[in-house]
């Protein structure tokens, strides 16, 4: 198998680093990253490392994002970790989200009691909708 580029940053920069376990190890020059051209780990689309980092901005815990998407909670911190995602931080309110089809999210918008409040993000899910809304704490 021929070696192309570097796995974690994409630079062609790239220089032999030993043997292990029978296997051609790899350094890249520009990351400094260890690989080894036999490895082919699980790679996870791009639309859900998107809809997790979004569904984090919106102030979803790891684990409800886990549940959600069915995405370890451990890829999820690497990869706020790893772009460097800072989401704000307000008290004095707090997200609730929901999971609805698209009939179910046109009878909630038609009640008029679930338009006041602090705000509503309606977000695409696969074929359902996720609402997230923020409530005010109540003292």
């Amino acid at each position: 198998m021929d070696i192309q580029c570097c796995p974690n940053c994409s630079s062609e920069s790239y220089t032999k680093s030993g043997i292990v376990n029978n296997r051609q190890r790899y350094k890249c020059k520009s990351c400094g990253y260890f690989f080894s051209v036999n490895k082919m780990g699980k790679r996870i689309d791009d639309y859900y490392v998107n809809k997790a980092l979004q569904l984090y901005l919106e102030g979803l815990t790891y684990r409800e994002i886990e549940r959600i998407l069915g995405i370890s909670h451990v890829s999820i911190m690497n990869w706020v970790k790893k772009y460097n995602i800072k989401r704000p931080y307000n008290s004095n309110y707090h997200p609730s989200y929901k999971i609805l089809s698209a009939s179910e999210l046109s009878n909630y918008f038609q009640k008029t009691n679930n338009l006041s409040g602090a705000g509503v993000l309606v977000t695409e899910l696969g074929d359902k909708f996720m609402l997230i809304k923020w409530e005010r704490f109540r003292d």
